[in-house]
């Protein structure tokens, strides 16, 4: 077999694979949407696959009447605060490990790195402790406060693209009477849209996925997230999968939003930075 031939032989191995994962992947998504648009009595009646007729939405207005509208109120506005409160953070503690000197940067650096080691489950019981001290259980400030100050993967990862940026940048701007913050606002962040893209994306999947701190933080129906939600109710509609595949619809939707709007600057920032 020529080179040629080997090659294309490779490559056309290689995109079946990536078809087959592509495939396996979308399929539960794709199988989970037709199931929330159908009739119970067709989901009893038919296969899984067979497609609705006619399709309806009756399954998400009954979830949504059961309390799955507050939760998902609950979710977003959660995840807006932590996102906003989270690349602020971790942009200003970014840039300052990356480009200001001061002593104990790089021990203070590494050790508040290494608590990307521990796990989250380790801290569980003393943050419930703090908060049920402060009286904070089943608020939204129990939701939001462990998150909010950024976190060592977001602040680690920024760290290492504004330490990639040209110096001579930063020092022309100091030399037209910038300060830090005015570099730091209108020439770091400017040229580091995709990296905070990224995070972006990162932060909203993470903290709209969050299922265990709020599970233990807010055990109410008034701080409800979506996750904690959408648990109750597969135990509450055991069997009506219609139900429950209209929740997980609902839960799984915005984070597809997400991820097509800021496709283009994820891809971007993987190629600027080299990862794979």
């Amino acid at each position: 077999m020529s080179t040629e031939r080997r090659g294309v032989v490779r490559a056309g191995v290689a995109y079946a694979v990536l078809v087959v994962g592509a495939l396996l992947t979308v399929a539960p998504l794709v199988l989970s949407a037709l199931t929330a648009v159908k009739k119970p009595r067709q989901f009893a009646n038919e296969s899984a696959l067979a497609t609705p007729h006619p399709a309806t939405l009756d399954n998400f207005r009954t979830v949504l009447d059961q309390g799955l509208g507050r939760a998902v109120a609950v979710t977003a506005l959660m995840t807006v605060c932590l996102t906003c409160g989270q690349l602020l953070f971790s942009v200003m503690a970014g840039y300052a490990f990356a480009r200001i000197e001061f002593p104990g940067r790089d021990v203070l650096f590494w050790t508040y790195l290494g608590t990307m080691m521990v796990p989250s489950a380790v801290t569980l019981v003393p943050l419930y402790l703090m908060f049920a001290k402060l009286g904070w259980l089943n608020t939204f400030w129990a939701l939001v406060l462990p998150f909010l100050f950024g976190s060592p993967y977001a602040i680690f990862l920024l760290r290492q693209y504004f330490r990639a940026i040209p110096g001579e940048i930063i020092d022309a701007a100091r030399v037209d009477g910038a300060n830090t913050l005015d570099i730091l606002v209108s020439v770091v962040a400017p040229m580091s849209r995709p990296i905070l893209a990224t995070l972006t994306v990162i932060t909203v999947v993470s903290q709209w996925n969050n299922f265990m701190w709020p599970l233990v933080a807010a055990s109410g129906p008034k701080w409800q997230v979506l996750t904690v939600a959408t648990a109750n109710m597969q135990t509450q509609y055991n069997s009506q999968w219609t139900l429950i595949m209209a929740a997980t619809t609902l839960a799984i939707a915005p984070l597809v939003v997400v991820f097509v709007v800021f496709q283009r600057q994820v891809l971007r920032s993987i190629a600027v930075t080299g990862l794979k």
